[in-house]
């Protein structure tokens, strides 16, 4: 389908990449990473015809068609949602046109155009494109309104329903991802898998490429290499390659001083010296290995710590919150204990990013109370929440501005590194940055000086892979209380260790990991198809049956059937005393709660600061212990349901 022969590109000094080649075939569905910088993009516009390569040659198969998704800003005219979905070439899009600017039944040039949208298939296109719609989360009232008037990301999925309506030979996708919520993503993801061209994607999120790719093409450092398999196997590939390829070029090293040697040492001697000269030829001719290409190293950096907080930090209570007419939440209760780290999952538009407002006290709620713990300092990050950005500094100005004291300068200039601020990228004025790197920036000063209750929106987009396993770092060593928002999988497996789920105003709450959700809601939301595509981690629990015996008498089936009764008996006795211990152990950690809560609610509690520390890390022991057991008996209460069931 394409090939690639030595092709370069450069940008004044800078090169890109040299002499890089590549062939793709016919259902290949390739993940296209590299930091950013790379040359991701630019490599698809030369692709695409918009640049031209300085070398080389590209060479595409007669006819192919390709669909292409920008990474940002796609355009829209006057279409609305469905036409821009269905105009999938240049001709039904003028036919729609047509109809959308002659309603009247009865106006000729209508009815034409009636015809040939019928000949062009275009009411089975128009089904097809309301599917599509639908399972990338717009709503049927969505469907006739002006695209223009949607917002960036809500365009960017009506272009791509579009190139899933078309189906065209090749994809070509530039972080598709970026504006789907998680829900939507598993959608997205298992529409991937089931596309019948082929996929050529630009990626920063790791499940997405582990779920759709069969190969991973990689740029970096000027070349590229090519891996078959998905990002897992492209990791465990890559360091196999970079082993080998170090052991190949110290083994050259070693041969070549070893010659050099020689040639020093016997040179000028006239018994040795031809024997000096072949050697001299020999390394004349060897084909040098390079060295290895330097690794990104792994983020170093001691961040620092925000002071501690009471054991309850947030409590919402009785809260009632809407936007004019739509009503997001009409009773919403949360509490929030201090360590906790939570993700909110659910469907785009139900309330998430809302839930992170209210707590963070941005927006009025219209009743109930929002209540924060002892010495609770909350710090908000949305990908769109920079106005506190001075634009008159430069960047390392900013950063250093926002700091904590005891912050070094040098680990100040590590931590902008690894968000993609180098060399003297630092110098720039915040106010020619882009969006994205403003967003990256104001991410950094947050680390730099964080609160002890910390409330992220999307804190991943615009990242490199690098730079997301920064965060992670970064926020798997904070001490503080963290809840966030993300679609990236991998970073909400890193992190997560409780779950709620937010739909239609209702806030369901799951005592475990992000993989215990999905298992929790295997038989609910999973079967609804509400998390179609996401995989749950866990071992799948099968339920064997054993077929009926029907060579046993009537007596001998009678004795086995009792025999199994009685030993579905004891077994629901021992479990029913597994559930009843842990019930008893919640309650009187419950209640020992209870009594150190109330203790920590009385000022004079603190004024011996022994006292008060050993409170907080009873309370602590107690909460955590709390969520074990709690934990615990929802898995065994499963287990008895299985067996009473």
């Amino acid at each position: 389908m394409l090939t690639l022969s030595k092709v370069s590109k450069r940008y004044g000094p800078k090169i890109l990449f040299w002499e890089i080649s590549l062939r793709m075939l016919r259902g290949e569905r390739m993940g296209l990473v590299g930091p950013n910088g790379a040359g991701k993009t630019t490599l698809f516009s030369i692709l695409l015809g918009e640049l031209e390569e300085d070398e080389g040659e590209i060479e595409w198969e007669r006819n192919v068609q390709i669909g292409y998704l920008p990474q940002e800003s796609a355009p829209t005219g006057e279409e609305t949602v469905l036409e821009l979905a269905t105009a999938i070439d240049q001709k039904l899009a003028e036919t729609l046109k047509i109809l959308r600017e002659h309603p009247d039944e009865e106006d000729p040039e209508r009815l034409e155009a009636l015809e040939k949208y019928a000949e062009m298939e275009g009411y089975t296109l128009e089904a097809k494109a309301k599917k599509t719609l639908s399972g990338l989360s717009f709503h049927v009232d969505d469907f006739n309104k002006p695209a223009k008037t949607l917002s960036g990301g809500w365009v960017m999925r009506a272009h791509l329903a579009r190139l899933l309506v078309m189906e065209p030979d090749l994809l070509m996708l530039d972080e598709p991802t970026n504006h789907l919520d998680l829900e939507t993503l598993g959608w997205f993801q298992e529409q991937m898998r089931k596309f019948p061209g082929s996929v050529l994607t630009i990626s920063h999120d790791r499940e997405f490429l582990n779920s759709t790719c069969n190969g991973i093409i990689e740029i970096s450092n000027q070349k590229l290499h090519s891996y078959q398999g998905n990002f897992e196997s492209y990791l465990t590939q890559k360091a196999e390659r970079e082993a080998q390829h170090l052991a190949a070029y110290r083994n050259q090293q070693r041969e070549i001083a070893h010659h050099e040697d020689f040639i020093r040492r016997f040179r000028a001697k006239a018994s040795k010296a031809s024997q000096a000269q072949s050697r001299i030829k020999l390394l004349e001719k060897m084909e040098r290995i390079e060295a290895p290409e330097s690794t990104e190293s792994t983020l170093s950096f001691s961040f620092p710590q925000p002071p501690r907080s009471g054991q309850r930090v947030a409590t919402l209570t009785s809260i009632r919150q809407a936007y004019g007419d739509h009503l997001v939440y009409a009773d919403l209760n949360l509490e929030v204990e201090k360590h906790e780290r939570i993700a909110l999952v659910g469907p785009n538009g139900a309330g998430k990013s809302t839930l992170l407002k209210i707590l963070a006290d941005l927006v009025p709620i219209e009743s109930g109370t929002r209540e924060l713990g002892h010495n609770v300092s909350v710090g908000y990050f949305s990908q769109h929440r920079v106005e506190g950005l001075n634009l008159e500094r430069t960047v390392l100005e900013e950063a250093m501005h926002g700091a904590q004291n005891n912050a070094f300068d040098q680990d100040i200039r590590t931590l902008l590194g690894a968000f993609l601020f180098k060399g003297d990228d630092v110098f720039k004025k915040i106010k020619v940055l882009s969006g994205g790197e403003k967003s990256r920036l104001a991410l950094v000063k947050l680390l730099l000086s964080p609160p002890n209750f910390l409330l992220l929106d999307e804190p991943t987009t615009h990242l490199d892979m690098s730079s997301i396993d920064a965060v992670i770092q970064a926020l798997k060593d904070y001490t503080g209380t963290l809840i966030f928002v993300s679609h990236d999988l991998h970073f909400i497996r890193a992190l997560c260790k409780r779950t709620i789920r937010i739909e239609a105003g209702r806030v369901t709450n799951y005592a475990g990991d992000y993989d215990y959700y999905l298992w929790k809601s295997d038989s609910n939301d999973a079967k609804t198809g509400l998390v179609e595509g996401l995989s749950d981690k866990r071992p799948d629990r099968k339920i064997v049956s054993k077929a009926k015996d029907n060579s046993l008498n009537p007596k001998e089936r009678r004795r086995l059937r009792a025999q199994e009764q009685d030993r579905i008996k004891a077994k629901r006795g021992k479990q029913e005393d597994k559930v009843r211990k842990l019930e008893k152990e919640i309650a009187r950690l419950e209640e020992e709660q209870k009594a150190i809560n109330l203790q920590l609610a009385d000022p004079l509690s603190y004024e011996d600061q022994e006292k008060a520390k050993e409170l907080n890390i009873s309370a602590a022991r107690l909460a955590r212990q709390l969520n074990e057991r709690n934990y615990e008996w929802e898995i065994e209460a499963e287990k008895l349901l299985e067996i009473v069931g």
